[in-house]
C-alpha cells in the first residue's frame, strides 16, 4: 500500500467522509475499512477538553477523530501497530486540523514499550478501542493480512487489549470498547480484574434480532453497579436507518454511555 503520493491514490486509497462530512479520511481501498462501528464507538465516548485520550488499535484514526472532531482540545495519541495505517493516521489528523500524537505500537507490549511511546502507566483519562473480535473458530480467514489482524482475536486478544487499558488509565480513567454482542461473557470477565461502574449498550441490526454489538464503558477502581441501558436500533423495521442513528453517524447526536 502506498498512499502517499496524489498520483497513487485512485489506485490504492479513498478519501471517505464521516461525520455528515466533517470528517475526511483517507484509508485503503482493500483491507480493513473504517465503518459504523469505529463512529458508534466515538458517540459513546465521554471526555472533555484538556484530558488526555488514547484510541487503541485506532487504523487510520477513525474513532479518535471524530471523538476530537466533538470534542475540542482533548490530547490525543492514536496507537496504531500498522506502520502504513499509522502514518495515514498522522495524516488525517493534519488535513483535518486535529492535533494528534501517532503512536506505532502493538497493543499487547510491554509498559517500557508503552512508556517508550510516552503512554507511562496511570497516565491517561480515557481510552477508547475497537480490538479486533472475531472468532478464528467461526470466520474464515482473509487473505488479506492487514484485514485478518484488524478483524480476528486470539483467545488472549481482548485481556491483552483491556490489560494494557488498565495500565495507562489514571484511577478513575474511563475505558470504552466494541466488542461482538456474543462475546460480552469474554468483555465482563476481562473487566473483572481492576474494572467496575459498567454501563452496557447493547446494539440491534433490527428490533425483533439479537444484538450484534454491544458498547461498554467501565470505570478503572469503579464500584457502581452494572447498567444494562437500552438497547440501540440501528434499523427501522419498515427498513432503512433509524433517525437517532443518522443523527449518531452525521455527528449531531452522542450515544447515552459518552453522557454518564
Amino acid at each position: 500500500m502506498n498512499c502517499g503520493p496524489m498520483t497513487d491514490l485512485a489506485r490504492d486509497c479513498t478519501e471517505d467522509a464521516f461525520l455528515g462530512g466533517q470528517l475526511r479520511l483517507r484509508q485503503p481501498r482493500s483491507g480493513h475499512r473504517a465503518g459504523h462501528d469505529a463512529i458508534l464507538l466515538a458517540a459513546a465516548t465521554s471526555a472533555r477538553a484538556g484530558e488526555r485520550v488514547v484510541d487503541l488499535g485506532a487504523g487510520v484514526g477513525t474513532a479518535g477523530l471524530a471523538l476530537a472532531k466533538r470534542v475540542a482540545g482533548i490530547d490525543l495519541t492514536l496507537v496504531e501497530i500498522d506502520p502504513e495505517l499509522a502514518a495515514l493516521a498522522r495524516a488525517n489528523a493534519a488535513s483535518n486540523a486535529i492535533p494528534a500524537q501517532v503512536a506505532v505500537l502493538d497493543v499487547t507490549a510491554g509498559a517500557e514499550a508503552f512508556a517508550a511511546a510516552e503512554l507511562p502507566p496511570d497516565g491517561v483519562d480515557a481510552v477508547l478501542m475497537n480490538p479486533p473480535f472475531n472468532d478464528p473458530e467461526r470466520h474464515r480467514a482473509s487473505p488479506d493480512r492487514a484485514r485478518h489482524s484488524a478483524h480476528v482475536a486470539m483467545a488472549d486478544t481482548l485481556s491483552a487489549w483491556v490489560h494494557a487499558a488498565r495500565r495507562i488509565l489514571k484511577s478513575g480513567g474511563v475505558l470504552t470498547l466494541i466488542w461482538r454482542a456474543d462475546g460480552l461473557a469474554d468483555v465482563l470477565a476481562a473487566l473483572s480484574r481492576g474494572f467496575g461502574s459498567l454501563a452496557i449498550l447493547p446494539v440491534h441490526g433490527e428490533a425483533a434480532r439479537p444484538a450484534i454489538r454491544v458498547l461498554v464503558r467501565a470505570v478503572k477502581g469503579g464500584r457502581a453497579p452494572t447498567q444494562i441501558l437500552p438497547g440501540l436500533m440501528l434499523n427501522e423495521e419498515a427498513g432503512g436507518t433509524q433517525k437517532q442513528v443518522q443523527d449518531i453517524l452525521a455527528g449531531r447526536d452522542v450515544l447515552p454511555l459518552a453522557m454518564l
